[in-house]
């Protein structure tokens, strides 16, 4: 009988090895090898100290600061286990709002935050990108419009001419891959960095 079932627990031994080990074993050193900061998750330091990637994005707040798409993410309420609280840009738990077109909530979302947007730039129209969630919850991009609508802010929260603004947006801005697919796009952190390092510069 054992003569019987030995291919059989040979095959197993032997595909466990090379699918569970070899296979797993090789991709991950041809990654470190060939695309070393991508398979360690696209970090990006300042001074030493990782302060983000730029596949997640991240909370910014400050006026000073390009913000990015709403995020609808959650956490765990600290004051009661079984509920949960807002946590914009929580990487431990990516998830879209799940609201559709007809949830008032929704609706009442988007009008607040309109609202808002058009406080801060009264004569441009809101950029569809600012008011809605990705799917995610996690998108690090904004559309070069997104972008551009934020400029007379964060040109005003600096103290800098919105035209040097706009320049470091333009030079922030990645085109389609190959030219051909997906969108252009702004990374905010890397935008947010990029404005960081004008400090020191002349205006």
């Amino acid at each position: 009988m054992f003569r019987q079932i030995r291919p059989a627990i040979v095959m197993i031994i032997v595909m466990t090895a090379i699918t569970g080990l070899i296979y797993p074993l090789g991709m991950t050193g041809l990654a470190q090898l060939l695309f070393p900061h991508q398979a360690n998750g696209s970090l990006i330091e300042r001074d030493g100290t990782v302060i983000g990637s730029s596949l997640i994005g991240q909370n910014f707040t400050e006026d000073k600061y390009f913000h990015g798409r709403p995020s609808a993410t959650t956490d765990t309420d600290p004051n009661d286990a079984t509920k949960t609280v807002p946590a914009p840009y929580n990487a431990a738990n990516s998830a879209g709002s799940n609201l559709g077109p007809t949830s008032q909530a929704l609706v009442d979302r988007v009008k607040e935050d309109s609202e808002k947007l058009k406080a801060e730039n009264p004569t441009a129209p809101i950029p569809v990108d600012l008011v809605t969630t990705s799917a995610s919850g996690l998108d690090p991009d904004i559309t070069p419009a997104a972008a551009e609508f934020q400029v007379p802010l964060v040109a005003k929260a600096r103290n800098l001419p919105e035209a040097k603004v706009e320049a470091v947006v333009a030079d922030m801005t990645q085109d389609r891959f190959l030219g051909i697919l997906g969108e252009k796009r702004v990374n905010v952190l890397k935008l947010n960095l990029a404005l960081d390092a004008l400090a020191g510069s002349p205006r």
